[in-house]
């Protein structure tokens, strides 16, 4: 939850993480569980390690009200927390999981993941623009976080970029209790480096490393303490409720509703948060790093097609990726001329506050950029623009058509970076592609898919052998089989 970069890990390939990206449909996650961390050399679980070979099956008994194991003095002490203030057990909420009878149907105000199909956060870390997308992805994962009891869960990708690159991924496990609360039963992390998984510290599964946690009480009270993650040594936070019922400064005006929070981190810091109704997760604030949500939907959706300047801006951002790539300069000042009067009409609108900034800072990159007549910076400086207006656009067109054109627009980034000869930005690209693939079954059918999948081994391919010209006639390819589908 939120961003992940602590713990150095073995460096893994890509290809592993493609294997590690499990389906739908495991029996129990005992199994799953050590397929899942196989390449993570976590282990000792403080409730006893519970995985079984894979393939294997135990019986899952039905959900009931079950005590969750707390890590000792002595564990804290071994993960070197000894000192860590953390609250008395008088303050939690979290010692005892109720039922999960249906466990999908995460409806919690202050963290609605059911309803919260997908959202945009952006901010600043370590001095650099830093923004994410998060998708309820359609599957879900069966777990057993305790020994004979299992819980479905949904999956919610966290997708990082720092810089306009790739940088973190995380796939996170989620179930609402009985009583309304909100569980946390792991996650998978990959985080990246030159465009390759540097390591995947952060990833936990509940019944396997340790117990599960709360994430959000059913209704939060000030001076309530619950742990999001609870395993010394591999993650561990601890939240307080500091005020509930305030009011938020949200994408579009206030919001009613919302907890503050301070979280208690391993090596004794603390994050300012902030959870708002109807959108989970809404600010967090750290050591002079930012992350906020700028957009959510269906919150902030709106019925009908995009205003005819938004889709004049897109449009007339994508022709001037292609002037620029064929050295068409005086057509690339006359549309971006349209272009920027599209974006003046269009600011007068209520258009997100947090997305107002990304977008005009793209927008002048781009006019400088076809000033110097420089394809490379041009083409980047257009994409960097229909991206910031594809957020823009998320209000007005279901998710998944949207991630079909980010799928279009990362293809056309691997087409700029394979002719500048840079290996690593393409496999970075790759990788975008195929955590977006996820999220396109929802628009594609089945056979289109697999063209799709046997398009980005090929792209891997021509990768491992430096052919970036081939990578590049893949990527185009791609991009038809894209295009031309529907389901």
């Amino acid at each position: 939850m939120g961003r992940r970069c602590d713990h150095s890990r073995p460096a893994e390939s890509d290809r592993i993480a493609r294997r590690l990206k499990l389906g739908s449909g495991a029996l129990c996650a005992v199994g799953l569980a050590a397929t899942v961390l196989a390449a993570t050399g976590a282990a000792g679980a403080l409730t006893g390690d519970t995985s079984i070979s894979v393939g294997e099956t135990r019986q899952c008994n039905r959900s009931k009200p079950t005590r969750i194991p707390q890590p000792t003095a002595a564990h804290l002490a071994a993960a070197g927390l000894r000192k860590l203030p953390i609250a008395s057990a008088r303050q939690r909420v979290d010692l005892v999981a109720p039922r999960f009878s249906n466990p999908t149907r995460i409806t919690n105000p202050l963290f609605p993941i059911s309803d919260l199909h997908s959202a945009v956060l952006n901010g600043k870390v370590d001095g650099k623009a830093f923004r994410v997308e998060t998708t309820l992805l359609p599957d879900t994962r069966i777990i057993e976080w305790s020994p004979g009891e299992c819980v479905r869960t949904l999956v919610s990708q966290y997708v990082a970029y720092l810089g306009g690159r790739i940088e973190e991924v995380a796939l996170d496990f989620y179930a609402q209790a009985d009583d309304g609360s909100v569980w946390y039963f792991g996650e998978e992390v990959y985080n990246y480096a030159g465009g390759v998984i540097a390591d995947t510290a952060g990833t936990w599964l509940a019944g396997k490393e340790g117990p599960a946690a709360m994430i959000m009480p059913a209704a939060p009270r000030v001076g309530q303490v619950n742990r999001p993650e609870n395993i010394p040594g591999l993650v561990f936070e601890e939240v307080a409720v500091k005020a509930v019922g305030t009011t938020a400064d949200g994408p579009l005006g206030p919001v009613k509703g919302a907890m503050v929070a301070s979280e208690l981190h391993d090596d004794g810091t603390f994050s300012d948060k902030v959870f708002a109704p109807g959108y989970g997760e809404f600010f967090t604030a750290h050591e002079g790093d930012v992350e906020a949500l700028a957009l959510a939907v269906p919150t902030n959706a709106l019925g009908g097609p995009p205003p005819v300047e938004l889709r004049a801006l897109l449009s007339g951002s994508n022709s001037i990726f292609d002037h620029a790539g064929s050295g068409r300069w005086a057509a690339s000042a006359a549309t971006l001329d349209r272009v920027s009067a599209a974006w003046r009409a269009h600011r007068a609108r209520s258009v997100p506050r947090r997305l107002v900034a990304p977008t005009t800072l793209a927008l002048q990159a781009l006019v400088r950029a076809v000033g110097s007549r420089n394809p490379r910076r041009a083409r980047n400086a257009a994409l960097d623009l229909s991206q910031a207006l594809l957020d823009l656009q998320l209000r007005y067109r279901p998710p998944a058509h949207i991630d079909r054109a980010r799928f279009d627009l990362w293809a056309r980034q691997v087409l700029v970076d394979a002719a500048a000869g840079d290996r690593s930005a393409v496999s970075g690209d790759v990788a975008t592609l195929e955590w977006v693939r996820d999220r396109l079954v929802l628009v594609l059918d089945s056979v289109t898919m697999t063209r799709v999948d046997t398009s980005l081994e090929a792209l891997r391919a021509h990768l491992r052998d430096r052919e970036l010209g081939e990578a590049a006639r893949t990527a185009t390819q791609l991009r038809g089989v894209v295009a031309g589908a529907t389901r």
